[in-house]
């Protein structure tokens, strides 16, 4: 390994943006300041001039290998950690997803052999897909023995893997007092069940369908649900994926009267609207955007923005879980509900978020940083050695380059997908060279390994 001293870069970081030099050695940033490059003769020296210097990004939501009746996600460990090196994120966070009757530990022993894939450091959150006196003491030894201290529930999904309010009630009791986290994917499963069925038996398949029976109302309800079972447990809740101006709105509240509310958006729902769902059409152009929640309109997407700069939002993670179009999307191309939810974005993330947050004004470049790796960092257990540039930290450093301009393609991102939904996007900035504790993996748009 390589001793690296990176001088004349900005450091960015949560709360400042200094023009310093960062020594990295044995994996860790050692030194930082107005270091002398004469102090380090064995050194190699990288010129940042002109650049800034991001802690690596932290996605903290991801599904690589997901299973679904239409195959898995696309991007396994493999592909999915080298398309979140080569977009400037050196660590994620994907779920272990239990099947109903199946032990936690179990499904943990097996998700964690697909992870060992992995070309970066990686955790993994707990699903909860059922509840019992078995999988409550599951739970237990999980944060006691196996250092899951997140877990996720659906109130989704209840044919498989979502559970109910009650259920999610007793959930929080447990990790809540064990001094854990719940992550809650917020849609009322109830409603779109009976909408999904009321559509269909009116013949209407159309895979614009699937917006229309996820509307706004089943995520506010939820969210607002959720909220309310964090006052009465005390249990910190982190709600993922928000993409409404009232499930914004109520988690801003929920903060304010000092609720242990931590919320999460999504780069699609900053960018991407509703209209890519006009029955109008061809079903083929519609079914990239099927994800769930699914894309809302503009003055959603406003208020999103709003709540990043006032700080609502502590997190913007993708969600990524591509699937193919031909051969995975297509398997709904006559009934909406056969359409495998979700999109890929995670090599996407930190450019777009750049290019239509910092460079528009919305966010300042330090709440960057704080949004796509230091708060992850914080909220999930790993603020002593990720999430800044700081000495003893790992050397997980972005040299961002923020003046070059491309255009995202599906011919050339680094996602295992046959679509993007940012195809056409115009981005300025991205990683010009990405070191992973140490090691140079990615440079000038090419990966090392």
């Amino acid at each position: 390994m390589k001793s690296i001293l990176i001088i004349n870069g900005t450091v960015i970081s949560a709360v400042s943006s200094v023009k310093e030099n960062l020594a990295i050695d044995n994996g860790k940033i050692i030194a930082k300041g107005q270091l002398e490059p004469n102090h380090y003769p064995e050194y190699e020296i990288i010129d940042a001039t002109g650049k800034l210097l991001f802690p690596g990004g932290i996605d903290p939501h991801v599904h690589f290998a997901l299973p679904t009746p239409a195959g898995a996600s696309s991007d396994d460990f493999a592909s999915g950690s080298r398309a979140a090196v080569a977009g400037g994120t050196t660590s994620f966070i994907d779920f272990v997803t239990p099947q109903r009757g199946q032990s936690l530990l179990e499904a943990l022993s097996l998700r964690r052999a697909e992870a060992a894939a992995s070309f970066l450091d990686y955790w993994l959150h707990m699903g909860i897909s059922e509840w019992n006196v078995s999988i409550a003491s599951d739970v237990i030894r999980c944060i006691e023995k196996e250092g899951i201290i997140s877990f996720k529930a659906y109130l989704a999904y209840r044919e498989s893997i979502g559970i109910s309010l009650s259920e999610l009630q007793q959930v929080m009791k447990v990790v809540g007092s064990e001094g854990g986290l719940v992550m809650v994917h917020c849609e009322d499963g109830e409603m779109i069940s009976r909408l999904q069925h009321e559509f269909l038996l009116k013949g209407k398949t159309h895979a614009g369908y699937h917006a229309l029976s996820h509307p706004a109302e089943a995520e506010i309800r939820a969210v607002e649900k959720v909220i309310e079972l964090s006052g009465k447990t005390g249990c910190p809740v982190y709600i993922v994926h928000t993409s409404t101006r009232q499930g914004a709105e109520a988690i801003a509240e929920a903060r304010k009267s000092g609720l242990p509310v931590f919320a999460e958006t999504c780069p699609h729902y900053l960018l991407l609207d509703d209209s890519v769902y006009d029955e109008r059409l061809d079903n083929l152009r519609v079914l990239p955007y099927v994800v769930s929640p699914p894309l809302r309109t503009f003055t959603d997407q406003e208020y999103l923005w709003k709540g990043l700069a006032d700080g609502t939002f502590d997190t913007i993670a993708t969600d990524h879980c591509p699937f193919n179009l031909h051969g995975q999307k297509d398997q709904g191309l006559h009934d909406f509900t056969k359409i495998p939810n979700g999109a890929g974005s995670i090599e996407h993330r930190l450019s777009l978020l750049y290019t239509y947050g910092v460079l528009t004004n919305k966010i300042t470049i330090n709440q960057f940083v704080s949004l796509v790796s230091t708060r992850p960092a914080e909220i999930f257990g790993m603020d002593d050695h990720k999430g800044k540039l700081d000495i003893g930290f790992d050397a997980d450093v972005v040299i961002w380059d923020p003046d070059t301009r491309r255009i995202i393609s599906v011919k050339n991102h680094f996602q295992h997908c046959d679509s993007d939904i940012y195809e056409g996007f115009s981005i300025q900035g991205q990683p010009e060279t990405v070191i992973v504790k140490g090691e140079v993996v990615f440079r000038k748009n090419t990966l090392n390994s």
